[in-house]
C-alpha cells in the first residue's frame, strides 16, 4: 500500500480540551469505595461458602459456582487496579493496603504490578516501547524475519487457547517470582515476597480450618477463572484492527488513549463485575477517575465518544488478531499474511 492510500494518522483534543472535560470526574470518594469494597468481598465470601456447603452434595454443583465466585475476583482486581492509581481512595497507606489484600485475594503483587502497570499507561501503543506488561505484539515485519521455529512460538503463544488457558497458569506462576529490573526495584521485590508469604499463610489455614476441598474445588476454579477473564479483557483493550501503534517521534498519549484504547459495550451485569474497565479509554486518559464514574463521564464528554466501540462477540473475534500492518495501520491475523504472500 502506497503512502497516499494508508489510513490518515488519528489525533486527539488538545490536552487543555481533554483536561477540563474530565477534570470534574477525577478523584476518589471514600464512602463510595467502601460500600463497594464491603458489598463485593461480602458477596465473594458468600459465593465461597455456597460453594462450600454444596461440596458435600455434589462436586459438579461446587464448580457451578466458580463463575459467579470468578466474577467477583474480577470486580476485586478492578478496587486493586484503581489503589495503584489512587483513584479509591483518599489516603496513601489505606489505599496501599487495599492494594496488598486485592493482591492477595487475585495472586497479584500489589507494588509490582503497580510498577508495571504504570509503565504500561506511559507506553501503550509505541512501537519503540513494547513490552511493558502487554502481550507481546509484533509487526509483519518483525514476524516475517523470524525464522520458521521463531514463526511457530510466536503463533503458539498468540493462539486463543494459549492465552486463555495456558495464560492464567503463566501469571500464577510468573508473578511469584521477579528478577530485578527497570521495573523491579527493592520495593517490588518485597511486594512479591510478602504477598507470597500472605498467600502461603492463608493457604495453609484455608486447608487447616476447611480441608484442602476448599483451595482445588472453591478457590482455584474461580481464580483460574478469573484470569482468564482478565486475560481476554486485557487483550481486547488495546488488540483490536483499528488499534493505534505509533513510532516514538509520532506517538502521542492522549491519541493513544482514546484511540488506541477500546470501548468495550458489555451488559449492566458484566458491566458490573468488570468495574466498567471496557470505558478503557476513559481510563487511559484519566486514569484517576475511579471505576463508578467512568461511565458517567463517557456519556456527559462527547470528546470522548471517538473510541473504536466493541461489542462482546467483536471482543471474542478480535482475540484472532496477532501482527501490527504496519503499512495498512491495523491489527491483521497470521491468514491475512499468509495470504498475501501467495498473491
Amino acid at each position: 500500500m502506497s503512502a497516499e492510500a494508508r489510513p490518515a494518522a488519528k489525533r486527539a483534543p488538545s490536552p487543555a480540551a481533554w483536561r477540563a472535560a474530565v477534570a470534574p470526574y477525577i478523584g476518589p470518594d471514600a464512602s463510595r469505595a467502601s460500600i463497594q469494597l464491603t458489598t463485593t468481598l461480602a458477596l465473594l465470601a458468600l459465593s465461597f461458602t455456597l460453594a462450600y456447603q454444596l461440596h458435600d452434595w455434589s462436586v459438579w454443583a461446587a464448580l457451578a459456582l466458580a463463575p459467579l465466585s470468578a466474577g467477583l475476583l474480577v470486580r476485586i482486581f478492578i478496587f486493586m487496579h484503581d489503589c495503584s492509581h489512587g483513584s479509591f481512595l483518599p489516603w496513601r497507606r489505606a489505599s496501599d493496603l487495599v492494594g496488598f489484600i486485592t493482591g492477595v485475594l487475585t495472586l497479584t503483587p500489589f507494588a509490582q504490578w503497580r510498577r508495571d502497570h504504570a509503565l504500561h499507561h506511559a507506553s501503550s501503543g509505541d512501537l519503540e516501547r513494547r513490552g511493558h506488561g502487554d502481550i507481546q505484539t509484533l509487526t509483519v515485519r518483525e514476524y516475517l524475519a523470524r525464522t520458521p521455529r521463531g514463526r511457530f512460538i510466536y503463533r503458539l503463544t498468540r493462539h486463543p487457547a494459549s492465552l486463555l488457558l495456558v495464560g492464567p497458569l503463566y501469571l500464577m506462576i510468573n508473578q511469584r517470582f521477579r528478577p530485578r529490573s527497570k521495573a523491579t526495584g527493592d520495593q517490588q521485590i518485597a511486594s512479591v515476597w510478602w504477598t507470597n508469604a500472605a498467600i502461603l499463610v492463608l493457604g495453609a489455614l484455608t486447608v487447616v480450618l476447611f480441608g484442602w476441598h476448599a483451595l482445588l474445588v472453591v478457590y482455584l476454579p474461580a481464580i483460574y477463572l478469573a484470569a482468564s477473564a482478565g486475560i481476554w479483557l486485557f487483550y481486547v483493550q488495546h488488540q483490536f484492527e483499528d488499534a493505534y501503534w505509533e513510532s516514538a517521534e509520532s506517538w502521542d498519549y492522549a491519541t493513544a488513549a482514546l484511540h488506541g484504547s477500546s470501548h468495550l459495550v458489555l451488559n449492566p451485569v458484566l458491566q458490573w463485575f468488570t468495574g466498567s474497565i471496557g470505558l478503557h479509554h476513559v481510563h487511559h486518559l484519566a486514569p484517576r477517575i475511579p471505576n463508578y464514574r467512568l461511565q458517567r463521564c463517557h456519556d456527559s464528554t462527547p470528546l470522548l465518544q471517538v473510541a473504536p466501540v466493541l461489542t462482546l462477540r467483536a471482543g471474542v473475534s478480535a482475540l484472532t488478531l496477532a501482527l501490527w500492518d504496519e503499512e495498512q495501520r491495523r491489527m491483521v491475523r497470521f491468514s491475512d499474511v499468509t495470504e498475501a504472500q501467495s498473491a
